[in-house]
């Protein structure tokens, strides 16, 4: 029989991800396994074992190629013509927190469980973060 982590056994830690240099997939991906808990034995499918994870520095995220000029994110509001589009360069000056977030969401499970896993990262722009009492430790990767 395998491993089932119960939910009291669960214990969570905190690591610090500075996005300075790299690329956002790359970045994204690692941060996306952390939250779930992949990186941790005592992984369970059905269950949020995952830890917390702060990324700082966003606005210093890298993507290759001519992704910075091409890639569009586009959102709706639901009325008829609600479509807003904003490319990586505008939304990177104006909100660089919106496009980590949105690249981690994309690689979160659907349904109840991802949400619920999707709360436990935080993004800021600088180099500065207020979670100092959780004593976070740095991801190297």
């Amino acid at each position: 029989m395998s491993y089932v982590a119960r939910p009291s056994e669960i214990e969570r830690k905190w690591y610090v991800l500075d996005a300075e240099g790299k690329t956002l997939g790359r970045l994204c991906s690692e941060a996306a396994m952390i939250l779930r808990g992949k990186k941790k034995p005592t992984y369970t499918p059905f269950l949020d074992t995952g830890d917390y994870v702060i990324v700082i520095n966003a606005e210093k995220i890298r993507v290759t190629g001519k992704k910075a000029e091409k890639k569009i994110y586009r959102s709706h509001s639901g009325y008829p013509g609600g479509l807003k589009e904003i490319t990586f360069e505008k939304l990177q000056a104006k909100n660089p927190e919106e496009i980590i977030r949105h690249a981690v969401k994309g690689m979160m499970p659907k349904g109840p469980l991802g949400r619920q896993m999707f709360k436990k990262l935080k993004v800021y722009a600088g180099p500065e973060h207020k979670h100092e009492a959780q004593k976070p430790e740095i991801w190297e990767f």
